[in-house]
């Protein structure tokens, strides 16, 4: 049996939520405006509603940090 392959939002995500400020940055950089929205807001999201691990939390809270240092 074949393993399933990621789809392009299981990678994104992954790259988002990988906590390597290079990564971040390319992966961000890479979406369009309107993708690049929906990614903070979520980010955002993952930090102030309950529910999420403190590991993601802590991925969510890098995430940002290194996306509002980028000049866009």
């Amino acid at each position: 049996m074949k393993p399933m392959e990621e789809t392009f939002l299981e990678k994104a995500w992954d790259d988002l939520l990988s906590r390597e400020p290079k990564q971040i940055e390319a992966r961000f950089k890479s979406l369009d405006v309107n993708s690049q929205k929906v990614v903070i807001e979520h980010l955002n999201l993952m930090i102030i509603d309950e529910g999420w691990h403190a590991e993601q939390v802590m991925s969510a809270q890098k995430a940002l940090e290194t996306i509002m240092k980028l000049e866009l």
